[in-house]
């Protein structure tokens, strides 16, 4: 094997395994290492929640790419390993496995360190420097082998944050049989995925199954016997404080990117606290490269930075630095486009491009649709409720936002639009696939386009 080109990834989640695939994929002869300071090689972070449910029966399921697999790949991958300290000047990644010291030399190296869970100042939430037993965020296989444990019937969980993660885990949760209580600081749930219209539509349909107290702040924890029993939340409007009867409480509130690696070595970090990369995933630092949760990139749209924090655009960068570390030429977009989707209590939600709150800065046109997935006539028809903000000057489209029947699809189809260069106008004319059973005539994503153009006609 030729060991003249070594490549160094740190990290084995989604965006460092990609990066190693495609590394190989591109030289085959390379020396390639990854260094894993988890127990687990590629796994889906994202399918966390589902593991407590039962809806995926085993943990194991989740690993996508086996010590196996990449052994078979050629490339070596070591688990349980922690990164000390990296040599810039003399390309070599210092790193422990249990007692034994590693030396690796690098000619490309590829940061994936991911993020931490970020923990709101919750009082008495750690004893003795660990979180008090029944404290949890949801990050890895440990993790959700701890929350698992807690799972009874009947029992009481209270979960902080009401973005996707939190909901998620409201959902599997409640499918477990448990009490839930999701406790949200803002005044609307999903702030960061849909507008505060598009939300209520979730919001009153998860009232149905669990107990949702936004606008409030999880301000205290209560113990009993070394694990927790109450939560104390007050109502920012009011400042009236109730305490929470819970046995399980989830932290799901963010995460911080972790650049401590990357700071120590002078990679330049940005606005939102993510390592800055380029359209090649390349950091400040020559020869090396950032990719997946510990980096920022600029927004397709608002052309701001923006941590990133979807798998996909881990992978996508995984793709960029993997190639280009292996000396290919890898090009991503000017910009994430973010486009993001789940499901929760079996309502679909997607969206795709800024919230509307952060295109404030660009005059702009919206409007929303509600319908149908099927013709009225037919009977099962689902709702869908879609909405959309183009450009006031030149009709492109911004962004979209869907609620309802096949959600993600509809959105993956503005997702092009966007990237594309596609106005409202040209998208108004899309011929959408149509059959009674399956599919309404005119679809909802070019009939919400209808209404905007009429709107925006009116502007102009």
């Amino acid at each position: 094997m030729n060991q003249d080109k070594n490549i160094v990834i740190i990290g084995c989640g989604a965006a460092g395994g990609t990066a190693a695939q495609f590394a190989r994929k591109t030289d085959r002869k390379s020396s390639i290492t990854i260094l894993e300071k988890g127990k687990y090689p590629q796994y889906s972070k994202c399918s966390l929640p589902y593991i407590l449910s039962g809806t995926i029966s085993k943990v194991n399921n989740l690993i996508e790419f086996s010590e196996e697999w990449f052994k078979k790949a050629n490339i070596d991958l070591l688990l349980e390993t922690t990164v000390e300290k990296i040599d810039v000047d003399n390309r070599i990644v210092f790193a422990k496995k249990g007692n034994i010291k590693i030396e690796k030399s690098y000619d490309s190296l590829v940061i994936c360190t991911g993020a931490r869970p970020f923990f709101p100042p919750i009082k008495n939430q750690e004893e003795d420097g660990k979180l008090v037993d029944g404290v949890y965020a949801v990050r890895t296989i440990d993790d959700i082998e701890k929350i698992s444990s807690f799972l009874k019937k009947d029992r009481n969980a209270t979960i902080v944050g009401a973005g996707l993660i939190g909901l998620e885990m409201a959902d599997n949760l409640h499918k477990k049989g448990m009490n839930v209580t999701v406790v949200e600081m803002l005044t609307q749930i999903l702030a960061n995925t849909l507008d505060e219209d598009m939300s209520k539509i979730v919001h009153d349909e998860i009232l149905k199954n669990v107990e949702l107290l936004t606008n409030h702040l999880a301000i205290k924890i209560e113990s009993k016997n070394g694990k927790i029993s109450k939560v104390l939340i007050k109502n920012n409007e009011t400042s009236k404080e109730q305490y929470i009867d819970t046995d399980l409480l989830i932290i799901a509130t963010g995460c911080k990117p972790d650049v401590l690696l990357a700071k120590d070595i002078g990679c330049k970090i940005g606005k939102t606290g993510g390592i800055i990369v380029n359209e090649r995933s390349e950091t400040s630092v020559k020869n090396i490269y950032a990719v997946g949760d510990c980096t920022e990139y600029l927004d397709f749209i608002t052309k701001k930075p923006v941590p990133i924090g979807l798998g996909s655009i881990a992978v996508r960068q995984g793709i960029a630095a993997g190639i280009n570390a292996a000396g290919g030429d890898y090009i991503l977009p000017k910009g994430v486009l973010q486009t993001r989707t789940s499901k929760f209590f079996d309502l679909e939600i997607a969206a795709v491009g800024p919230a509307i709150d952060l295109i404030k800065d660009i005059p702009f046109v919206s409007g929303k649709f509600n319908g149908s997935s099927l013709p009225e006539y037919f009977p099962g028809g689902k709702p869908v409720s879609i909405k959309i903000a183009v450009d006031q000057k030149s009709g492109l489209i911004l962004s979209a936002q869907a609620v309802g029947a096949n959600a993600a699809q509809r959105i993956n189809t503005f997702a092009c639009a966007i990237l594309s260069g596609m106005d409202v106008n040209m998208f108004k004319k899309l011929e959408t696939a149509y059959a009674p059973s399956i599919a309404p005539t005119l679809d909802a994503v070019t009939l919400v386009c209808d209404i905007v153009s009429m709107k925006l006609n009116r502007k102009r």
